[in-house]
């Protein structure tokens, strides 16, 4: 599963969800109130031309890391999508067809994956998209000198990538080409063959290219920072970038080699608004789409000129999470210590049931955010362990279990089993207008329950902010709320693995590899034994408690009712800005 790191605390939800980190309440209810949500705006024939206005919601700069390897966060990916077409086209269950850019071929037997880029598929320079470019996106993934946080022992199942990632290589064995660097095939060999492998977003092999004759020049160290990446990206999408101001907007321009055809719109401007002034922008008409804050829906729904807006809305592949820090990370991997402050299973545990997360719910949604129970999210069907009950709100079993732990008071807050005081630090994102009290009321709920917690510096913190001290252990947070923006294909093992640096937790044990392992065995083929092994998983994690699901949101977007064929179907997804335009009959 490769994912990407929310803004606030759910993901993909960016504006709809943000700022609701921790609401929610049963699936049930939630699904009655968003099933009157359409997925997609009319189908229908579009004028040619026109500018389109796009809100990027965000309280703060978006970092311009304009490549797929090398940024790993929701806001550069919702920046980007106009251009950022994927290799593969995908059907509404997310398996990979031969529809889109490239076809795919998988030979269970020779152990590897063919991908052919079709003729014509050209970068927004002209370029024909050749295999050398498929190749890239490996390097730059494995060469420690990128630092890029998708490196995973995903990818190390391809021969001879460990050898490369470790410098003992200086090429990637088992990438060949059988027409040659400009030919428009790449040969994937793999140690083992695995079962997520036909589902789009697996972490295995990846589904986007990187153009080689643009980058070549460029260090690795250096690429994150470059002209190339930041100020004059390559796409071969329906968009091509034209002006970038940093941090605030892109706007885009027909790329007029694109391989489908010429896109309906003259020019997309993407630009940053805060959470806190997404609302009054939507109701002002200020962007033609824009994500919808869930707490604001009901104001925004009733607005005067809401006539003029159509709302479509999807469940995202997401979830809010409560993550404990256990360690660190260290030499290409994650080193769990025993003595970690957190790494007590009764008190993360008891953090858990102390969460009224329900409640939160009815008091700051309308049934648009939900608490959910595991870590893998429903909507993977039967993946999903219906039966797992999570952490629903019971301060006396929060108390018992730090009773029984020997968390005694000391006065009125708790001391840790050895006697030394226990104090806790939370790390938790700025969002919209609601995101303060949410995250003040699970403290005073902790609070209930003696434990001393307070926010790291003492305040909300700002995305970036709050993920470079993630990513660099800062000692001064001990847990923090993050999301994940979650891929199609559900195996865990890309965010929760021993070598994946975005495993910001650091917990790392022995079971939880034999798990992960089971889930993407060959045995994994058979998906009796698939569904047996995910369950499993889910029951695992929520016994340890070292990740704590919280909440998805439905994700509601306002569009413009002169916009037509957008669409939030998986199968639209990578043809989508190819097709979106404004309507014939409405527009002069």
């Amino acid at each position: 599963m490769k994912a990407i790191k929310f803004i606030s605390t759910t993901g993909l939800l960016i504006g709809a969800a943000l700022s609701l980190t921790a609401c929610g309440q049963n699936n049930k209810n939630a699904a009655k109130t968003a099933n009157k949500f359409p997925e997609q705006t009319p189908q229908k024939t579009a004028k040619q031309g026109g500018t389109l206005t796009y809100a990027i919601e965000t309280d703060t700069p978006f970092k311009g890391i304009f490549d797929s390897q090398l940024s790993v966060d929701q806001v550069d990916s919702d920046v980007m999508q106009f251009g950022n077409e994927a290799l593969f086209d995908t059907d509404n269950q997310y398996k990979i067809t031969n529809k889109g850019p490239a076809t795919f071929k998988l030979d269970k037997k020779a152990k590897t994956v063919t991908i052919t880029v079709k003729k014509g598929v050209k970068w927004s320079d002209g370029k024909q998209v050749v295999a050398k470019d498929l190749e890239y996106p490996y390097e730059m993934t494995a060469n420690k000198a990128t630092n890029s946080l998708r490196y995973s022992d995903s990818l190390a199942n391809i021969v001879g990538m460990k050898a490369y990632h470790n410098g003992k290589a200086k090429t990637i064995s088992g990438i060949t080409y059988p027409d040659g660097e400009n030919g428009r095939t790449i040969v994937i060999h793999f140690l083992a063959m695995k079962p997520g492998m036909l589902q789009s977003g697996n972490d295995y092999f990846i589904e986007t290219a990187a153009p080689y004759h643009h980058l070549k020049d460029v260090p690795f160290s250096k690429l994150v920072s470059s002209d190339q990446i930041r100020k004059d990206p390559l796409f071969f999408g329906p968009y091509k970038v034209s002006k970038v101001v940093r941090g605030q907007s892109v706007t885009w321009v027909p790329n007029k080699y694109y391989w489908r055809g010429k896109p309906k719109l003259n020019k997309i401007v993407a630009q940053v608004v805060s959470t806190k002034s997404a609302s009054q922008a939507i109701k002002s008409h200020k962007f033609d789409i824009a994500d919808v804050v869930n707490s604001d829906w009901q104001a925004v729904k009733n607005a005067k000129n809401a006539k003029n807006t159509n709302f479509i809305a999807k469940i995202p592949l997401a979830y809010s999470y409560l993550g404990f820090k256990v360690g660190k990370w260290e030499n290409g991997k994650n080193v769990m210590d025993k003595n970690s402050k957190m790494n007590n299973k009764s008190l993360r545990q008891a953090i858990a049931y102390a969460m009224n997360i329900n409640q939160v719910e009815k008091r700051y949604t309308q049934g648009l955010t939900f608490r959910v129970p595991t870590l893998i999210p429903a909507q993977f069907g039967d993946y999903f362990d219906k039966n797992a009950k999570g952490f629903p709100y019971n301060l006396k079993k929060a108390n018992q279990l730090l009773d029984k732990a020997g968390y005694k008071k000391k006065g009125k807050w708790r001391a840790q089993p050895n006697g030394k005081p226990l104090s806790i630090h939370l790390a938790a994102m700025t969002g919209s207008a609601v995101q303060e009290p949410i995250i003040q009321n699970y403290i005073q709920q902790w609070h209930k329950i003696g434990l001393h917690v307070s926010l790291t510096g003492g305040r909300l913190i700002e995305f970036n902010s709050f993920y470079d001290k993630l990513d660099h252990d800062d000692k001064n947070v001990d847990m923090f709320m993050a999301a994940w923006s979650l891929s199609s294909e559900p195996s865990p093992r890309g965010m929760y693995s021993e070598t994946n640096p975005m495993n910001d937790s650091r917990f790392v044990t022995k079971e939880n590899n034999k798990l992960l392992d089971e889930i993407d065995s060959t045995k994994a083929f058979n998906h009796k034994y698939r569904v047996a092994a995910f369950h499993k998983w889910q029951q695992y994690m929520n016994d340890e408690a070292y990740i704590v699901p919280m909440t998805n949101s439905y994700a509601i977007q306002a569009v413009n009712n002169k916009i037509v064929n957008y669409s939030l179907k998986p199968a639209a997804a990578n043809s989508v800005w190819y097709k979106v335009g404004f309507s014939k009959w409405l527009i002069s």
